[in-house]
C-alpha cells in the first residue's frame, strides 16, 4: 500500500481543481482543455501553457508593443502611434509595460476618444473671421467660439471688437463710415474763413466781373459801329461817274439843250 504525504495530497487536489474545476483564480487564465494556468505578468506574454508539472511559460514583449496587464495572452499589443497630421503629439513613449501617451497639439481640441478615452483625433481650433470677436479661447478639449461686433465696434483680425474712433474727439472730420471690420476714417479740419471776411471777397469779385464785362461789350458796340459807318471810296466814285454819265445823256436827248464840257476834277 502506498502512502502519500500531506503536501502531495495537496498538490494532488490543486491540480484535480485546475483541471476539472468550473473557475480559474484571478491572477489565472483557462488553457482550451479547461485547464487554469497562471498568468503572465505586465510586459510579457504566454510563450507555452502550463502543465501539470510545469508553470506557464512567459515571453516580453518586443520592441513597438506592450502589455499593461497580467494576461494568458500569446501576444502584445501595437504601440498607438501619436499622429501630427491628426493634431497629436507623443507626450511619453511607448515601454514594454505601457502604451504610448498622446497629447493634444497647441491650438488643437480633441474631437474622437479611444475606448480607453484617451485622444484619438483632434482638429486645429476655429479662427474667428474679420467682425467677429473671440468669445471663448479654445482648449485641448472645446472648440473657439466666436461672436459678431455690436454696431459701433470692429474687429480685422477677429480677435477683440474695438469701438470705432472719435473723430470729433481728436479735432478731426469724419470721412468714411466704419462697419464691423473697420474703423472710421478721419481727415484733418480744412482750415477755416472768417465769415467776415467771405462777404466783402464776393462782392469785390463780383464787382470786378461786372466792369470787365461791361468794358467788353462797350467795345464790341464801339466795333460794330464804326464797321457799320465805313463806305469803300472805290465804289463812291464808280456811282458819281454813274450819276454824271446819266446826266449828260438826259441833257443831249433833249432839243435845244447844249451839253457843255464840264471838266472832271
Amino acid at each position: 500500500m502506498i502512502y502519500l504525504s500531506s503536501a502531495q495530497y495537496f498538490l494532488i487536489g490543486f491540480n484535480f481543481l485546475h483541471v476539472f474545476g468550473s473557475d480559474c483564480g484571478p491572477a489565472e487564465y483557462k488553457k482550451v482543455d479547461g485547464q487554469c494556468c497562471p498568468m503572465c505578468g505586465k510586459g510579457l506574454v504566454v510563450r507555452r501553457d502550463c502543465t501539470i508539472e510545469s508553470s506557464t511559460s512567459c515571453i516580453p514583449c518586443i520592441r513597438g508593443t506592450f502589455m499593461n496587464e497580467a494576461n494568458g495572452l500569446t501576444k502584445c499589443f501595437p504601440c498607438s502611434p501619436c499622429d501630427p497630421g491628426q493634431g497629436l503629439f507623443t507626450q511619453t513613449e511607448c515601454k514594454p509595460t505601457s502604451n504610448t501617451v498622446c497629447d493634444v497639439l497647441d491650438g488643437y481640441y480633441c474631437r474622437s476618444y479611444s475606448s480607453n478615452s484617451e485622444c484619438s483625433l483632434a482638429v486645429e481650433h476655429t479662427h474667428c473671421s474679420p467682425g467677429q470677436s473671440t468669445k471663448s479661447p479654445g482648449t485641448k478639449t472645446t472648440d473657439t467660439v466666436c461672436e459678431e461686433c455690436q454696431h459701433g465696434f470692429y474687429s480685422q483680425h477677429g480677435v477683440n471688437c474695438t469701438a470705432w474712433t472719435d473723430c470729433a474727439a481728436m479735432g478731426r472730420v469724419k470721412t468714411e463710415d466704419g462697419n464691423s471690420r473697420q474703423d472710421v476714417i478721419c481727415n484733418k479740419v480744412p482750415p477755416r474763413i472768417h465769415t467776415t471776411l467771405i462777404a466783402p471777397i464776393l462782392l469785390f469779385g463780383l464787382t470786378v466781373a461786372a466792369l470787365f464785362g461791361f468794358y467788353l461789350a462797350r467795345a464790341k458796340r464801339k466795333k460794330e459801329l464804326r464797321e457799320s459807318s465805313e463806305v469803300p471810296v472805290q465804289e463812291t466814285g464808280h456811282q458819281e461817274v454813274t450819276t454824271s454819265n446819266s446826266l449828260e445823256e438826259t441833257a443831249e436827248n433833249v432839243p435845244g439843250n447844249v451839253v457843255a464840257d464840264v471838266p472832271l476834277n
